[in-house]
């Protein structure tokens, strides 16, 4: 897959996601629910006084040195995530596992840092910015929320440790999740068959439509019940 933009909520972004993102060639577009709370890095040590305005959310500068003394090792964590003979939740632990800082994970926090404060200015400056990310939410969360539609046993939890029994659910969901796109696809074709539907269909219309739908779904199975009849019960 060929990712440009990851849209993700205000849970979905960190300094190391900013930085793992820039590194393997995508963006990182949180949409930021606290943005009153969020800080900028200052580009360069020795002017305290630039940006008179932002003082009061100014933090120190990013240490640029940091960054180029780990940039080998940075770059080569990024290719075997790219490249998939290391797993993200591996490389963290690797990171995480002692109590002193590794010095390539203090590097990618910098860097997110830096990646996140360029972010933030063209958040908070770019109208057409905000719009687009919120647009490129809720589609995601219109998947996620059929997501948890389909995978409605448990609370929509998996609720094992093994690996196997994971992607045995997993695969599953994507069998449900595609039965359910091509039914529904199906169905919107033979509605817009009838000239009188498509004539109605607006721009903005063809824009927002989705096979992606399930209000018309009963996931629980259909049980019919005759009133006429009546259970033999007898008195104990």
């Amino acid at each position: 897959m060929e990712v440009e933009k990851n849209y993700v909520d205000s849970g979905g972004q960190s300094e190391v996601g900013f930085a793992f993102c820039h590194l393997l060639g995508f963006h990182l577009m949180p949409r930021l629910k606290g943005i009153h709370r969020q800080k900028l890095y200052r580009p360069l040590a020795g002017h305290p006084d630039a940006y008179p305005h932002l003082q009061t959310i100014l933090e120190r500068p990013i240490r640029w040195d940091l960054l180029r003394q780990q940039y080998d090792q940075m770059i080569k964590y990024a290719t075997a995530l790219r490249l998939g003979t290391a797993d993200a939740d591996t490389i963290l632990k690797r990171f995480t596992r002692s109590q002193f800082q590794h010095p390539t994970y203090r590097a990618i926090i910098e860097l997110g840092k830096a990646i996140k404060t360029v972010f933030l200015c063209q958040y908070l400056h770019e109208d057409a910015l905000r719009r687009e990310i919120n647009d490129g939410l809720q589609v995601v969360e219109n998947w996620n929320s059929a997501n948890d539609f389909l995978f409605f046993g448990k609370g929509g939890e998996i609720a094992t440790n093994r690996f196997e029994d994971q992607e045995l659910a997993m695969l599953s969901l994507h069998l449900l999740q595609i039965s359910l796109v091509y039914i529904n696809t199906l169905m919107i074709q033979q509605v817009l068959a009838e000239q009188a539907w498509l004539d109605r269909m607006a721009p903005d219309d063809w824009r927002a439509l989705t096979p992606l739908i399930y209000a018309h779904i009963n996931p629980y199975g259909t049980f019919e019940l005759d009133m006429q009849k009546r259970l033999r019960l007898e008195a104990a």
